[in-house]
């Protein structure tokens, strides 16, 4: 399809992108990181340097949160991922300065905590970081369809990985930390499955191809944090995410909340494409259960 049909697809969005901003702002109440953070557990790592031993929290949730940690680093990436396909002076365009700016209070804060109850290195730590942003974000979203198809699913996914990230440290402190990072993922999540739900609804060829094209080869967008997939898989075992989380809290409630399989009056194309979605979970949990025969777990957490 042609780009101007991509433009124009966009364009008519606008008023639902206006509707679904006031919403979002109705809804979301704001809330301060530093309300949460044990400031007066902070030491000097000059004076006191780090040791593995005053780690609070066990071992794969101190990898999960630095996963989590990272993956939030990386938000200039998004933004002008998003910046592309967003016209200036648009009602796209004051979402992702809004979207932004309540994002980046989340890296903030997991910091914030991992360094003043001492449960990371802070010298790996920056290291990483470094290592992360300078690899940068650059994934091939062509499409506007396939981009918001991403953020529908990326929020979701970041969602439920902040959430039970939070439960496995059984701290009382992360917990609600990323209780309040989670419920944000959730108001970003609603905003963008409703601007994929008002594609589909104008457009259900284009809406489902991007659906299809993101879905089939999803992935979170920390590939290029050093030890990606060494982490991936700890945090995989640990059922913070892995391919059953994302099968059972991502994958299937989005068909079923853009109604997927129920849609009707579709066009050859639309209808293949629709077959090939509703096909999609059931290729999701052969992978997952080959992982799991191959790790020997069948970790799956609740939401």
């Amino acid at each position: 399809m042609a780009y101007n049909e991509d433009f124009e697809l966009v364009e008519a969005l606008e008023p639902t992108v206006r509707k679904l901003m006031a919403e979002h702002r109705d809804r979301r109440k704001h809330w301060y990181f530093h309300d949460l953070i044990p400031w007066e557990e902070g030491r000097s790592f000059v004076k006191e340097p780090w040791e593995e031993s005053q780690a609070t929290i066990n071992e794969r949730a101190r990898t999960s949160l630095v996963l989590n940690l990272l993956t939030e680093d990386n938000l200039p990436y998004y933004h002008a991922l998003l910046n592309r396909y967003m016209p200036e002076g648009s009602a796209w365009d004051e979402w992702t300065r809004l979207w932004t700016a309540e994002e980046g209070q989340h890296a903030i804060a997991i910091r914030s905590y991992l360094l003043t109850s001492r449960n990371c290195d802070p010298v790996e730590l920056e290291d990483d970081r470094m290592a992360t942003m300078t690899t940068g974000y650059f994934p091939d979203y062509s499409r506007p369809a396939e981009l918001f198809a991403y953020t529908s699913a990326q929020e979701l996914a970041t969602r439920v990985s902040h959430r039970n990230a939070g439960k496995i440290t059984e701290d009382e402190t992360a917990f609600e930390l990323m209780r309040n990072i989670a419920a944000d993922e959730n108001h970003h999540f609603m905003f963008y499955k409703g601007v994929m739900q008002a594609m589909i609804d104008l457009h259900p060829a284009m809406a489902l191809e991007g659906i299809l094209n993101t879905m089939r080869n999803f992935q979170m967008p920390g590939v290029g944090i050093p030890g990606f997939v060494r982490r991936s898989i700890e945090i995989a075992k640990a059922g913070v995410y892995n391919l059953r989380v994302h099968h059972d809290n991502v994958l299937m409630p989005l068909l079923k909340q853009w109604g997927i399989g129920e849609l009707k009056g579709l066009d050859a194309k639309a209808s293949e494409l629709q077959a090939a979605l509703m096909a999609l979970p059931a290729e999701i949990m052969g992978k997952a259960e080959r992982f799991e025969a191959r790790f020997g777990t069948a970790a799956t957490a609740s939401v």
